[in-house]
């Protein structure tokens, strides 16, 4: 427990990580395939890595890649090394990465786009719509927190 009597979040292995980045950071038409990502590592000069190992690491079958192999996914994903060691890294890359995939769906874009040049006062109201929406839609504020005020 935390000193604010909140757990701490709870660490992700390698395997959770690795797929939350195959899930998140993907070409339009879908996920890349292990093949793919062991090429481009390659190509790039990267360590030789197969595809089935990417796939061990996937699903955890796998566990203790080199530095130089994870050095070498964080590159292929666009992400620090660090993502794979350190939690608060982690949880910095993967707000980021939220919105990115937040930005893939075209309605939110053409919503952040016109939002650009409003006045703080505007902004401010647009905000406690898409608050008040989101509550009325069940789904958790910004915050992470459910419509009950709860964190998630």
């Amino acid at each position: 427990m935390s000193a604010a009597g909140q757990e701490a979040p709870r660490r992700r292995t390698l395997a959770e990580k690795l797929d939350h980045l195959f899930t998140v950071v993907h070409p339009p038409k879908g996920e890349y395939t292990y093949e793919q990502v062991a090429t481009a590592i390659e190509e790039r000069g990267g360590p030789t890595i197969s595809a089935a190992y990417v796939w061990q690491l996937r699903k955890g079958a796998r566990d203790n890649p080199t530095k130089r192999h994870l050095e070498a996914l964080a590159d292929f994903f666009g992400v620090p090394p660090s993502y794979f060691f350190d939690e608060d890294a982690a949880h910095v890359v993967d707000a980021e990465l939220e919105l990115l995939v937040a930005l893939r769906d075209g309605a939110v874009r053409d919503v952040a786009l016109s939002a650009a040049g409003l006045s703080q006062q505007s902004l401010a109201a647009i905000q406690a719509m898409i608050d008040q929406a989101r509550r009325l839609e069940g789904l958790p504020d910004r915050g992470g927190n459910g419509p009950d005020g709860q964190q998630e």
